[in-house]
């Protein structure tokens, strides 16, 4: 067996940024440090913090007055700010500036009248959070349907925003569903699908054609993981999204020569290692590291942390 091993892959920069900010807060403070929601969508991340000390709510109500609350890599409604301003809650915002940039869209857009169409799951935090800043504003579609079905009276100033975690090929298909029906809807100035999403599905359109099976590593409440198989299963190759090496099935490599491996944004690059190593021992896989984009993004950390940091430097 050979495997290909797709560059970019695993975290993003945003993804980089919301950990560290969990982790140091869990230094400055200690345990318990609230977070709301998942700080990121990968369940192993999740687990490993939850063993640290850290409790994950899905409430504000869950946080205890006056404690440190971590919002997600995902970000919030203007909603959720107020009920922590209301608990005194000191907040650390990891919320990844690329999602930031869609919030202050949307609240430009709105501003200016617009009705905004918002591509994107429903259910998913970071539609919510969006939804937030604008909710009188926003309408949601998930599909091509739902543009067929959407009614905007025709006087309306038009706009449409991302989810920055969407499959390429599902965001292009709708998006052209709404100019053939508002020929006047405006576009946000830059591409809302973040470069990390871009790039890791970018590489597995390239590479799944020169394989028999893609392996995505990420859990499966990963947006941009899932659209990873999908990526691959609409160039006609096999994919399967697997949080680890316990989810995989050996029935899957009957007959196959060449297995392209991933990673979703918010996986970590030992669960990809171990299968790697598990695929070694089982099969005697060799590896072909594959770079298709060079991809060097950084993210400071955010003001809210930075100035926790200096208070608790001033206090010692």
């Amino acid at each position: 067996m050979k495997i290909l091993l797709a560059n970019p892959r695993g975290f993003c920069a945003g993804v980089n940024m919301a950990i560290e900010c969990v982790e140091r807060v869990l230094l400055l403070k200690g345990a318990p440090v609230y977070v709301y929601h998942e700080i990121v969508h990968n369940r192993h991340v999740v687990d490993r913090f939850t063993h640290q000390g850290v409790v994950f709510v899905n409430s504000i109500d869950e946080v205890p007055e006056g404690s440190t609350v971590v919002y997600s890599a995902h970000g919030v409604s203007p909603d959720i700010r107020k009920k922590s301003d209301e608990r005194r809650l000191i907040q650390v915002d990891a919320t990844c500036p690329l999602v930031t940039k869609v919030h202050n869209e949307a609240i430009r857009y709105a501003r200016q009248k617009f009705t905004i169409v918002l591509i994107g799951h429903a259910d998913h935090d970071e539609v919510v959070g969006t939804l937030g800043e604008a909710p009188d504003s926003i309408r949601i579609v998930e599909s091509v349907d739902d543009v067929r079905n959407l009614e905007i009276p025709s006087d309306h100033r038009i706009a449409y925003l991302t989810q920055t975690t969407l499959s390429l090929d599902d965001a292009s298909a709708i998006i052209a569903a709404l100019r053939n029906k508002f020929p006047r809807i405006q576009n946000p100035p830059k591409e809302d699908i973040c470069y990390a999403t871009t790039n890791r599905q970018t590489a597995v359109q390239t590479l799944a054609s020169e394989c028999d099976l893609v392996l995505v590593v990420g859990s499966q409440n990963s947006s941009n993981s899932k659209r990873l198989v999908e990526m691959a299963e609409n160039r006609g190759t096999r994919g399967h999204l697997v949080d680890d090496c316990s989810h995989i099935d050996h029935a899957w490599f009957d007959g196959i020569e060449t297995v392209l491996i991933t990673a979703g944004a918010s996986a970590p690059e030992d669960l990809v290692q171990e299968i790697i190593t598990m695929l070694q021992k089982r099969y005697g896989a060799s590896v072909e590291s594959r770079h298709v984009t060079n991809e060097d993004m950084h993210f400071e950390l955010p003001l809210s942390l930075r100035k926790l940091e200096e208070l608790h430097v001033g206090m010692v």
